[in-house]
């Protein structure tokens, strides 16, 4: 088993980025590795809750994850645990974990994804999330969030 962190700085502030990562408005907006559409959003931000995200890829697959909210620290910290399915390899679930930092530029995040069964879904799961990511920052970038 292997895990990845990515970490990123996002010129929005620490709230900002916390309710793009945990609402379903937020996560409608950077879901996904590529500039295709998320099909569906929807997220209950509590312990317990539940969120479920469909893309579709350029390409034209369609991708779902859902999982539920294991622990939230507002506005600093958010595990959740994340399950794929429509075509994605997955034999169990994994965890996903966002923790962010104001500073005085805006927000520093990191992300881990943990476990993950082997190399090849790591390494294709982390480019996802690195796009994902890239769209997070870009969305925010516009202000459009605040």
């Amino acid at each position: 088993m292997t895990s990845f962190r990515l970490v990123r700085h996002i010129e929005a502030r620490l709230q900002v980025v916390f309710d793009a990562v945990t609402t379903a408005t937020g996560i409608a907006q950077w879901w996904g590795p590529d500039a295709g559409p998320v099909l569906l959003a929807e997220a209950d931000r509590r312990v317990g809750g539940r969120y479920r995200v469909r893309f579709r890829t350029l390409r034209g697959s369609e991708h779902e994850s859902s999982g539920e909210f294991l622990e939230i620290d507002p506005p600093k910290r958010v595990v959740m645990s994340c399950h794929w399915k429509g075509g994605v390899v997955d034999p169990g679930e994994s965890r996903i974990e966002f923790r962010l930092r104001a500073t005085p530029e805006g927000t520093d995040l990191s992300f881990t994804h943990s476990p993950i069964y082997d190399d090849a879904t790591s390494r294709s799961d982390e480019q996802g999330w690195v796009w994902s990511l890239r769209k997070l920052e870009a969305y925010l970038a516009k202000g459009e969030a605040a």
